[in-house]
């Protein structure tokens, strides 16, 4: 069995949507003064590798603690879009209940100035493609499938499509299927939570 992690690190440098609080990581106590080490966290919900849930952009829309933890696991295909800024996908590896993940090669800019500005995005014909296929939930190695107004987030929210944005490392996994495990922090109605994202091969 091989494990690879998908998920980009929270530290003072990850990466913050422009206009978004910037994240703060404090030293609580450590083990010289109090015999143990504790940091205080504070970031947005939808910060580093995360998962967005309707409720996001939906009046009255799921959130993450809606869901079954099963809704989090399952068979995901990556598939190799490199060098399109605008994803038309061949999808006929995709089955119905499956997890699309989009390799862009984009996070290779994740601490690059232009990384919110020049992402790729997916292309309306493939995110309705990706609807009548009945996926579970689709990601990229981007910080957003689509730019304002967001008219593809809320397609794939209406038909209970989740979105895994900012993931990492997906070079290794281009063309192959795997068990994935997209883990959000289990906080109560939320709208989006950093996730840790797990490929098992």
């Amino acid at each position: 069995m091989k494990v690879i992690d998908l998920s980009m690190p929270i530290d003072e440098r990850t990466p913050v949507f422009p206009g978004g609080p910037k994240q703060v990581i404090e030293q609580l106590a450590t083990i010289e003064k109090t015999d143990c080490n504790e940091k205080r966290l504070s970031f947005n919900s939808h910060f580093s590798t995360h998962m967005d849930a309707p409720a996001h952009m939906l009046t009255n829309g799921k959130t993450l603690t809606d869901y079954a933890v099963d809704k989090f696991v399952g068979e995901c295909i990556v598939l190799d879009v490199r060098g399109q800024k605008e994803i038309n996908a061949n999808l006929d590896t995709v089955n119905e209940g499956d997890i699309v993940f989009f390799f862009t090669a984009h996070s290779d800019k994740a601490y690059d100035k232009d990384y919110f500005t020049t992402n790729p995005v997916i292309s309306p014909k493939t995110a309705q493609a990706l609807v009548d296929k009945k996926i579970k939930m689709v990601g990229l190695d981007a910080p957003t499938p689509d730019n304002e107004p967001y008219t593809l987030h809320k397609l794939f929210f209406k038909n209970d499509i989740l979105i895994v944005e900012n993931i990492v490392n997906l070079k290794k996994l281009a063309g192959k299927r795997f068990m994935c495990y997209v883990l959000p922090l289990k906080i109560h109605k939320a709208d989006g939570a950093p996730c840790r994202v797990i490929a098992v091969l």
